[in-house]
């Protein structure tokens, strides 16, 4: 037998019979204060084998883990996310910052690169990127994947504070909606064929998008389409130079003259009255007689220099609706991790409830529905995977012909499926076309395995039961020989 030398410590592998010659070999070591171990053979089981002998030994117990992992995979399936496709965005925060009027360069310059600058050093930070455009900024900080975006959103808060400080005047960066670039599941429209293009921005800006918002699993709903009411002022440089009245003072004077303040209170007759001023402009009328000076005891009034009009905001592009004209509506924004389809069911049912407060003629049009496509995807995928179960039950009983055995391979895909469920709930993960897609693939894999253990075992049970009750040869063991009684005579 070889001997292998360890450090400090000689120990031997023997086989079933303990061996004299190892023995004679044992006692110099013992001489030279070296220990040896000698250890016989015994055989070790795996893990497998323990497994297997638990679980026969404990049939019932076995029988509960498994009904119990099947009851939670249906409930698994029943509180599952779902949605039409994953959600592969990045995990990022936007911020957003308006300067209206400023060319593309000014913007870069201005507001963007000390946005940049700042926002690179938040931790867990990948990278920081940033686009500029004609009146707006925007910047992208994208996150390590495991960062949780609320927390991601409070550091970005904490930068905003200040960096801040180092942007124009009045110039504020606003975060964007805790949303992503799948988040878009519902696109409406509104049907109102007696209003203008202004009247519709106006109740979508002030009606509708304010109920849709209180949606649970609502980000933000978008506004999009038609004329955002304003008054325009469009001075004229030559009356300007005639009173000698700058730019500025005309904008002060209309700022301070939009306004409403208190005046404290006062008492009279054991009677308190609160005192207020109404200053806001409600019409073209109040915008024109603002005063901006006195000329020889002459108020000299906007409507004397400039002209004022009721208009809409300057419009970068228009939205069209199947090229039969302008529509007004709105997007419905999903927030980060909500499940798709019952948001959409959730805001449905908020629309007809908006719907009541709505003008006489005016009504809902849904332009882009998800849930059509959600519902159509997610049953089909569950249909084919019914389908691969029967299918797979049907050909290992026919191939088996053993209804114990197919039974067997039976149990197990149900089960199956359903702890896929439970590990999809456990990640976070929905149930979408790639999700579902990945476990219908797995049935043949899970009928494969089956048949391969159960075709082993009842190849062994086939082999004990051949060769029950034969000799399969004699071992000689020495024993004390047995006397045995001598009969004389015989």
């Amino acid at each position: 037998m070889p001997v292998f030398p360890f450090a400090g410590n000689y120990s031997f592998l023997t086989s079933r019979v303990f061996s004299p010659a190892l023995a004679c070999l044992s006692a110099p070591l013992v001489d030279y204060g070296l220990s040896t171990s000698v250890h016989p053979y015994r055989h070790k089981t795996s893990m497998i084998e323990h497994i297997i002998s638990f679980s026969l030994r404990n049939r019932v117990l076995v029988l509960l883990v498994a009904a119990g992992l099947f009851g939670w995979g249906l409930y698994s399936v029943q509180t599952n996310k779902i949605d039409a496709i994953p959600d592969l965005s990045e995990n990022q925060v936007i911020v957003f910052t308006e300067w209206m009027g400023r060319s593309p360069q000014i913007i870069e310059d201005q507001v963007t690169y000390p946005l940049v600058t700042n926002l690179q050093g938040i931790p867990q930070v990948k990278t920081v990127r940033a686009s500029s455009m004609f009146g707006m900024s925007f910047v992208y900080v994208i996150f390590e994947d495991q960062i949780d975006i609320y927390w991601a959103r409070e550091r970005v808060l904490e930068r905003l504070n200040y960096a801040t400080r180092l942007l124009p005047s009045g110039v504020t960066p606003t975060l964007g909606p805790d949303g992503t670039g799948v988040g878009h599941i519902l696109w409406y429209t509104l049907d109102a064929p007696q209003m203008d293009l202004g009247e519709q921005r106006a109740i979508q800006d002030w009606y509708v998008k304010f109920g849709l918002q209180t949606v649970k699993g609502v980000s933000e709903v978008a506004s999009f389409g038609g004329f955002q009411k304003q008054y325009q002022v469009t001075v004229d440089p030559t009356k300007m130079t005639y009173y000698g009245i700058a730019l500025p003072k005309i904008l002060a004077a209309i700022r301070s003259n939009n306004n409403e303040a208190g005046g404290s209170k006062f008492e009279m007759s054991d009677i308190g009255y609160i005192i207020k001023t109404s200053g806001y402009i409600k019409d073209i009328q109040s915008l024109e007689n603002i005063s901006l000076q006195t000329v020889n005891s002459v108020p000299v009034r906007i409507r004397d220099v400039a002209t004022v009009q009721m208009s809409g905001e300057t419009r970068l592009g228009i939205f069209d609706v199947n090229g039969e004209g302008e529509a007004v509506g709105g997007i419905v924004v999903m927030r980060y991790g909500e499940n798709a389809d019952e948001v959409i069911r959730n805001v449905k049912r908020k629309m007809e409830e908006v719907a009541k407060g709505l003008p006489k003629g005016v009504k809902f049009r849904l332009v882009y529905d998800r849930s059509g496509l959600i519902e159509e995807a997610v049953d089909s995928v569950k249909k084919t995977l019914i389908e691969e179960m029967i299918v797979a039950s049907l050909v290992v009983i026919l191939f088996l012909f053993h209804w114990q055995s197919s039974l067997i391979i039976i149990i197990q895909l149900p089960i199956s499926v359903s702890i896929g469920f439970i590990l999809l709930n456990a990640f976070g993960i929905s149930s979408n076309i790639m999700s579902l897609t990945g476990i219908a693939l797995a049935i043949g894999v899970v009928v494969d395995d089956a048949i391969v253990m159960v075709e082993n075992a009842y190849r062994h049970l086939s082999e004990a039961q051949s060769t029950e009750g034969q000799p399969t040869g004699t071992q000689s063991v020495p024993t004390q020989p047995k006397s045995e009684p001598v009969h004389h005579g015989q």
